[in-house]
């Protein structure tokens, strides 16, 4: 739809709400607007983004209905209308408090019936329940909160994009409706949803004016981003300006001011960061870690203290605890830049599945099933201890000095049953376990993004150059040559480098296959966008095939103002790199190298402490055995046997620090991504497959060495006891 079908659209529906005035029978009711546009956007709005959570909501209301007070009610509102979720909050608070009663109610019928039919209950799993019960209705309720938290980064992202392609229309057309529009049209959700409202809460008569409209969205963003709500005002202002040079100016003012708070706020961003993830290392991180060194003494200590109460509490409730505090340090960002689109659309056309070619035979591999079959394979590999002892469990009892048994099963004198592994063999192969799941993840992000993690290079470089083509472009169009040849003229000069073979690829598009300017760089299958993908790029382009269809002068004027544009945005994305850098920098080393290290350490040590453990139970239970003339000492000997008791076996402790340093590793990644990218969810998945393979990798190594160190420690150890 050009402009004059814009505007004659326009005419019209002012027409016919004059009509409708006069004749005081008023016919812009939402139920009386028929519009192609506007089915289009309640399409758009009904498609299920977040159904089952919705569901669920819907069917805790009808269960059990609970209503929220006042002051949470409407702050629940305010969130269920931001992300547009399908809710009320009556659902909201319902879900929050029904399926933690559930999951409780559940959780210690099942506890208790196991108890009855074992005649030994486990309190310690019916507290840890109804804890995790009671505690997880608080976040529960605040998922409207986070999700309307992710709506505004998702929008904040795209902000300064919104702004650049409502300047840069109404630099030819000083026109903000139309603006607004040709922003809805050319933005990706959830900015895009958001302004269509504003035009179709018009159109629908929510609001007589679109200015009214505007100021109602606009009140969402107040305490949130006021400087998005100013730009508007500077924008509106342009309108009734009757100097056209003015009126430039005042557009050019409203794009640099938003660039310009986006940096300042940026800025404060990153000096208030420092503290926050700070104590997220050491919280949630480091001092968990180094507890674990002390766990064997209590399990030494505690005989009811078994390994899956160790496993519940760090790698179910203490990552979510991590995670929680990272969304709360992600939820003060700013605006940013990033927030995906293109990339996203570009997996559609890229290849699902790896090529692999081995002494010359081609096959190819899904991520899915890649990941799969090397997560059971490291998997078995890691239960093979348990697997053998079951087989046979006198396996390696006698014919090894206990010290270094390959899998040190430890007979309990009282229960008369073996307790373990703690041999080194097994606790090196429990670490297949950690790597499993590490590795597998890794592997099945590695491979379904490496596909256009070449192409996002070259995208990268060619925006360097981009604004340069740009600016040579602009120079062709003012000479009143027409488009396609300008675009064929800049790839000539361009040559072989990567700006002359994009412009190359659209200039054959059109030559060869007979497209249109806007088919040729945008076509799913061969438009040029999908071979660079960059949402700087495609939003050049977008302004280039729109201003072109008003004629070579106006396509001339908007690729120079893109150029500087795409200029100012340089700059201010190197100074926020630059203010990110540092705690960027710390974040990345403490997922890629201090997590994994220092969870190699604590298992070495755990191993340590278990196997001293362990031999100072053997030479009292044997100074015991033998006695004086065949009777009990009841002395020291006899004491230390019942303080200590066997522990927890080492090949356990290994499966719970691996896993909780792939956790970790997994909430670092994401954090440092939404930190420098904000919500973009290709580049946050490709890093965190190339992180978790570096970290768990690391980590196998690191534990593997340490293990061995110290089991030759404990041999050293257990000759000088001897």
């Amino acid at each position: 739809m050009n402009q004059d079908e814009y505007t004659k659209e326009i005419a019209a529906k002012y027409k016919k709400r004059i009509a409708s005035l006069i004749s005081n029978s008023p016919e812009d009711n939402a139920e009386n607007i028929i519009s192609a546009d506007y089915k289009e956007f309640k399409k758009e709005m009904e498609k299920p983004k977040l159904s089952f959570y919705e569901k669920l909501c819907s069917l805790s209301e009808n269960l059990l209905k609970v209503a929220p007070d006042k002051k949470t009610r409407n702050q629940l509102e305010y969130d269920i209308e931001t992300c547009h979720l399908n809710i009320t909050p009556e659902g909201a608070t319902s879900f929050s408090v029904f399926f933690p009663l559930v999951g409780m109610l559940f959780a210690i019928f099942t506890i208790a019936l196991v108890g009855f039919l074992n005649e030994n209950y486990d309190f310690f799993m019916i507290f840890f329940f109804l804890a995790l019960g009671m505690f997880a209705m608080i976040p529960l309720q605040k998922i409207p909160s986070i999700l309307a938290t992710r709506w505004r980064m998702k929008s904040s992202n795209q902000m300064v994009l919104s702004i650049f392609y409502i300047v840069t229309y109404m630099r030819h057309t000083s026109n903000l409706e139309l603006a607004i529009r040709f922003a809805a049209n050319h933005l990706i959700p959830p900015l895009s949803i958001d302004f269509k409202k504003i035009l179709w809460d018009v159109e629908s008569g929510k609001f007589r004016t679109l200015k009214d409209s505007l100021n109602n969205y606009l009140m969402r963003w107040k305490g949130y981003n006021d400087e998005f709500i100013e730009v508007f005002r500077i924008i509106e202002s342009s309108l009734y300006e009757g100097s056209e040079t003015r009126r430039i100016e005042i557009l050019n003012r409203a794009l640099s001011f938003i660039l310009d708070e986006t940096y300042e706020k940026m800025l404060h961003f990153a000096q208030d960061l420092k503290g926050p993830i700070d104590s997220l290392n050491m919280i949630g991180i480091v001092l968990p870690i180094l507890s674990l060194i002390m766990l064997p003494l209590v399990a030494g200590l505690m005989e009811g203290v078994k390994w899956y109460h160790i496993l519940l509490v760090y790698d179910v409730l203490l990552p979510f605890a991590v995670f929680y505090m990272a969304v709360q340090i992600l939820s003060t960002r700013p605006t940013g830049y990033g927030g995906g689109g293109i990339e996203e659309e570009l997996l559609i056309s890229a290849p699902p599945k790896k090529q692999i070619d081995i002494a010359g035979i081609k096959f190819s591999i899904s991520p899915m099933v890649a990941a799969i079959s090397v997560f059971l394979v490291l998997f078995l590999i890691g239960l093979s201890p348990l697997i053998m002892h079951a087989m046979d469990p006198t396996f390696d009892i006698e014919i090894i000095p206990s010290v270094m048994n390959f899998l040190g099963y430890t007979l309990n004198q009282q229960t008369e049953q073996y307790i373990g592994p703690f041999g080194i063999g097994a606790v090196i192969l429990s670490l297949f376990i950690s790597l499993a799941f590490g590795l597998s993840i890794a592997i099945y992000f590695n491979i379904k993004y490496s596909a256009i993690n070449k192409q996002r290079e070259e995208a990268a470089l060619l925006e360097k150059q981009f604004s340069s083509a740009l600016f040579q472009l602009g120079n062709r169009l003012a000479d009143g040559i027409p488009a396609e040849l300008a675009i064929e003229n800049v790839a000539t000069i361009g040559g072989d480098n990567l700006i002359g073979r994009f412009f190359r690829i659209i200039a054959d598009n059109i030559k060869r296959l007979g497209m249109g300017i806007n088919e040729a760089i945008f076509d799913r299958k061969h438009g040029a966008i999908m071979y660079y993908p960059s949402n700087m790029i495609e939003s050049s382009m977008k302004v280039l095939s729109q201003s072109v269809t008003k004629g070579p002068l106006i396509a001339s004027i908007a690729m120079l103002n893109v150029s500087e544009y795409l200029k100012q945005i340089h700059r201010v994305n190197e100074r926020l790199r630059d203010l990110l850098s540092d705690i960027i920098t710390s974040i990345k080393s403490q997922m890629n190298f201090l997590t994994p290290v220092i969870g190699g350490v604590v298992v070495g040590i755990t191993g340590l402490l278990s196997n001293i453990i362990n031999l100072v139970n053997e030479k009292s239970n044997a100074i015991n055995s033998a006695g004086l003339g065949g009777e009990s000492v009841p002395g020291a000997a006899g004491q230390f046997q019942s303080i200590f008791s066997i522990g927890i076996p080492t090949y356990f402790f290994q499966i719970v620090v691996g896993i909780y340093v792939v956790e970790v590793i997994i909430i670092m990644s994401y954090l440092a991504s939404t930190i420098e990218k904000g919500e973009d969810s290709v580049y946050r998945k490709y890093t965190l497959g190339k992180s978790l393979s570096r970290g768990i990798i690391l980590y196998f190594l690191v534990s593997t060495v340490v293990s061995i160190m110290f089991s030759l420690i404990t041999v050293g150890i257990s000759q000088f006891m001897a």
